[in-house]
């Protein structure tokens, strides 16, 4: 299915499914469908519009569906204004099931992708586009989900992964800026102890784009973790990296979101001397825009004692 971008709509353009997408191109399709299976049922449409929770206002540009039993990937062409973008998902399949990688003009998104049908409603992650760019063409694929093997016992023989798949709603919008910053949320106070570890040091702050802080601490077991709680809406578009005495950590980490429930442990754990003091020093921005929707963020870092 295409349509003509004109007067601000956007392009469409479904593309067949059974064409593979190497990371970070985009195959021209063999050929391209113009219409859905009759039987197929419908595909809950994402709104025109709708308001986040930070009370910003999000206009949709374009619309796409991949199905099951289906396309496997789409693409979607629509104007750049110079207001940021977005892209949302409606998943109507069993948990944990094939999520759609996003690509932007050939090039895989930055950031997580979408959630793999684990909560319901609707999924927002941010798309970066091209200094400069009128226009950009989007690609959902699913056809380089499932692959490998798993044994189910040790000396079984290795048995082909099913792919979990799913009905996906998609649609791109862009979102007008808030007049004024938004305050983001109190964050909840780390846990004394976690995973066996007690917390040394802490730090927090409000973000604006790229930001860094410095921490020491002394770890008795010769081992510290490294906890990240952020509040905002845009919350979950943080990135963290770490270094341990001025060696980088191996480690891109997101920050998670404790408003209830058991604390979200995704701790980061690190090996360093035993008895001796080291300095930890992080470095943290956004996937994606952020204009006047700033995060709060808090970094826990938890040392082994000596048993």
């Amino acid at each position: 299915m295409r349509r003509r971008a004109a007067a601000g709509a956007a392009v469409v353009t479904a593309v067949a499914a059974g064409f593979a997408l190497l990371p970070g191109s985009v195959e021209t399709p063999r050929r391209e469908t113009t219409a859905t299976a009759a039987a197929a049922r419908p595909v809950p449409e994402l709104p025109e519009r709708f308001t986040s929770g930070d009370g910003t206002e999000y206009r949709r540009l374009a619309v796409a569906t991949l199905r099951a039993n289906g396309e496997k990937a789409v693409s979607v062409t629509v104007p750049v204004s110079g207001k940021p973008l977005d892209v949302a998902a409606l998943c109507d399949g069993e948990p944990g099931s094939d999520t759609p990688q996003i690509s932007v003009n050939g090039k895989r998104g930055e950031g997580r992708g979408f959630s793999p049908c684990l909560t319901p409603g609707r999924d927002v992650r941010p798309l970066v586009v091209p200094a400069g760019a009128t226009e950009v063409t989007v690609t959902f694929d699913t056809t380089t989900a499932g692959g490998g093997c798993v044994r189910e016992k040790k000396g079984a023989s290795c048995v082909p992964v099913k792919p979990r798949r799913a009905d996906w709603s998609l649609a791109v919008y862009e979102w007008t800026p808030p007049a004024r910053s938004v305050e983001p949320d109190r964050i909840r106070a780390f846990p004394k102890r976690l995973g066996g570890m007690r917390l040394a040091s802490s730090a927090t702050d409000v973000s604006w784009r790229d930001h860094d802080f410095t921490l020491a601490v002394t770890s008795p077991g010769g081992k510290l973790g490294i906890e990240q709680l952020c509040t905002g809406e845009l919350a979950g578009r943080m990135w963290f990296r770490f270094q341990i005495d001025g060696v980088d950590q191996p480690t891109t980490a997101t920050c998670g979101v404790w408003d209830k429930g058991p604390f979200p442990m995704a701790m980061n754990e690190f090996r360093v001397p035993k008895g001796e003091r080291v300095t930890i020093t992080g470095k943290m921005g956004f996937y994606g825009a952020d204009t006047n929707r700033p995060v709060r963020w808090s970094v826990g870092v938890y040392v082994k004692e000596l048993v």
